[in-house]
């Protein structure tokens, strides 16, 4: 909305410099940015009561917070942009020579690992949908049996209001009417 206002006013070329200063000044600023590159920001924890249960008992193991590392890294861009390094390095350095044997062992032992870590993060997927899906029940129950007692009530309440329009309607039979007297 701002760039679109300035650049009505015919401040386009400073919108465009100030925007770069500010972005570079960004940089500047925030040097984990390199960090981030090589190691990829963890995920937002959740927001979920069930799911913040199951991460933390989940991150007190070892071994799945270390599958956890293994498979943030692995699906991350680092790791593709560390790979076209490697394999050009490789390549380029002639560290053996074509049809490149040892370097398909150790890319095949690595599809091997990553495929395992794959699975394992799948697991883990349905672990936290089943959790979802075990609170998602729970409630429903909950609310299920709020359902009752409040149908149970409506109920009290509509005999209620039915003795109550039957005791008007005895107490008006009993009472004489006005053409009656006379």
């Amino acid at each position: 909305m701002e760039r679109a206002k300035r650049l009505a006013a015919g401040e386009g070329a400073a919108y465009v410099e100030q925007t770069v200063t500010d972005q570079h000044q960004t940089r500047r600023r925030h040097p984990h940015v390199v960090r981030r590159f090589i190691v990829p920001p963890k995920l937002e924890p959740p927001i979920n009561p069930a799911l913040v249960k199951d991460a933390q008992k989940r991150a007190d193991d070892v071994q799945n917070r270390v599958a956890d590392a293994i498979t943030r890294f692995a699906g991350s861009m680092s790791f593709v942009y560390l790979h076209v390094i490697w394999f050009a390095s490789w390549i380029g350095f002639g560290v053996e020579h074509y049809p490149y044997g040892l370097l398909t062992m150790i890319v095949s032992l690595e599809a091997i690992f990553l495929s395992t870590f794959v699975m394992i993060s799948q697991n883990r997927a349905d672990a936290k949908q089943q959790v979802i899906a075990d609170q998602q029940w729970e409630t429903v129950q909950e609310e299920d049996q709020q359902n009752r007692e409040l149908l149970d009530l409506s109920n009290q309440i509509l005999a209620l209001t039915k003795q109550v329009h039957a005791a008007q309607r005895s107490a008006k039979a009993a009472q004489p009417t006005s053409e009656t007297t006379t």
